[in-house]
């Protein structure tokens, strides 16, 4: 007796392959934001996450860059120990920093959408320097908003000094992760994979 099977196709590849590229810029943003050190005019830290929030929206683009750090913010809040200094849990979307994390998956889609806008994914290397910065300044708009508003309503503070504190401090910080993104979507050696 044979017995024929037909394949049945449930995801295409095409779908697989952007999970797989969401999940390695989630981890990737995860790792960096073990790199952290200590910022001398606030109690928050300076940490790269936002690179990776600023390399998947200009890799990935606006939905799965978006998805990607909804990903890794789920992986945290569930206990990956991801978040910065490796923390993770419910606990730190909650506490003082947690508007920040609340904001990437925005700030990622963001930067996709600035970056390439809605008619499909450009290589960054074909984006103009102009159209990222901006692209980066958006998001850093955003991620300072929920940072901002996150640490005024956890730490019961005023709006300015929650600007200061969360926001402000960290402009030059910024500008140094906007150069990095830029120069990496320069490298012919990461583009070339």
């Amino acid at each position: 007796m044979s017995t024929e099977t037909d394949s049945v196709e449930l995801v295409g590849d095409e779908t697989v392959e952007n999970v797989a590229r969401a999940a390695v810029f989630a981890a990737l943003t995860g790792a960096m934001a073990y790199v952290s050190f200590p910022n001398p005019v606030s109690p928050v830290p300076v940490t790269l996450q936002v690179l990776g929030v600023f390399l998947a929206g200009l890799y990935l683009g606006p939905v799965w860059g978006g998805l990607s750090l909804s990903l890794y913010v789920v992986a945290g809040a569930v206990g990956a120990p991801i978040y910065a200094g490796g923390s993770a849990g419910v606990g730190s979307l909650l506490g003082p920093y947690g508007g920040y994390l609340w904001s990437y998956p925005v700030a990622a889609a963001l930067t996709g959408l600035v970056a390439h806008g809605t008619s499909g994914l450009a290589d960054p290397r074909d984006v103009g320097v102009p159209r990222l910065v901006a692209a980066m300044v958006a998001a850093t708009a955003v991620i300072y908003t929920g940072g901002t508003l996150g640490y005024a309503l956890v730490q019961s503070v005023g709006l300015v000094e929650s600007f200061w504190v969360a926001a402000a401090a960290f402009i030059p910080a910024e500008a140094f992760k906007i150069a990095a993104a830029i120069g990496i979507t320069r490298s012919d050696q990461l583009n070339a994979a």
